[in-house]
C-alpha cells in the first residue's frame, strides 16, 4: 500500500534526475515568470550586437527634437559614417549657424543616444554640380576636356 502513495519506480526516478540536475527546468522554479515584450527585445539586440545600429536610427528619427522644429526644416540628416553624423542643410547659412552649435549638439546627442557612439558632425551646404565622381577621383579637368 505504500508504493501508492510515493508513485510509481519509473516517476521516482525521473524525479532524482530532475533534483540533481541543476540547469533542469522547473514549473514553478526561479526564472519562469513571463517577461514584456520590450525586455525580450533589448535582451535580443544586445545579444546580436544591435543595440548601436538601433540608437543610430533613432538618433536619426529624433532629430527634430534634438535639434529643434526650426532647425529641423532646414536641416537633416543625412548619414551616419563611421562615428560621423552628416547633416544636409539648406543654404550655407545654416550650415555655418550649426557649425556654430556643433559642441552642443553633439553633448545633447551624447546625453540622448550614448549607443550611437557619434564622435563629430559634418554639415554639408547645398549641392553645386560636381564632376567628381566617387570617393576616388583624378586630377584634371575630367569629361570637360575635349582636346586630345
Amino acid at each position: 500500500m505504500k508504493e501508492l502513495f510515493t508513485g510509481t519506480p519509473s516517476r521516482r526516478r525521473r524525479d532524482k534526475r530532475a533534483a540533481d540536475d541543476p540547469t533542469a527546468s522547473k514549473p514553478f522554479g526561479a526564472g519562469r515568470d513571463p517577461r514584456g515584450l520590450g525586455d525580450v527585445v533589448d535582451a535580443l539586440a544586445m545579444q546580436l550586437g544591435w543595440t548601436g545600429a538601433l540608437a543610430k536610427s533613432d538618433l536619426l528619427e529624433g532629430w527634430e527634437e534634438l535639434a529643434g522644429a526650426e532647425t529641423a526644416r532646414h536641416a537633416i540628416p543625412d548619414q551616419i559614417i563611421d562615428g560621423v553624423l552628416v547633416v544636409r542643410c539648406e543654404s550655407t547659412a545654416w550650415a555655418t549657424q550649426l557649425r556654430m552649435m556643433r559642441s552642443e549638439l553633439l553633448v545633447r546627442i551624447a546625453e540622448r543616444f550614448p549607443g550611437a557612439e557619434i564622435e563629430s558632425i559634418r554639415f554639408q551646404g547645398p549641392d553645386a554640380p560636381s564632376w567628381k565622381r566617387g570617393p576616388r577621383s583624378i586630377p584634371g579637368r575630367g569629361p570637360r576636356d575635349t582636346y586630345g
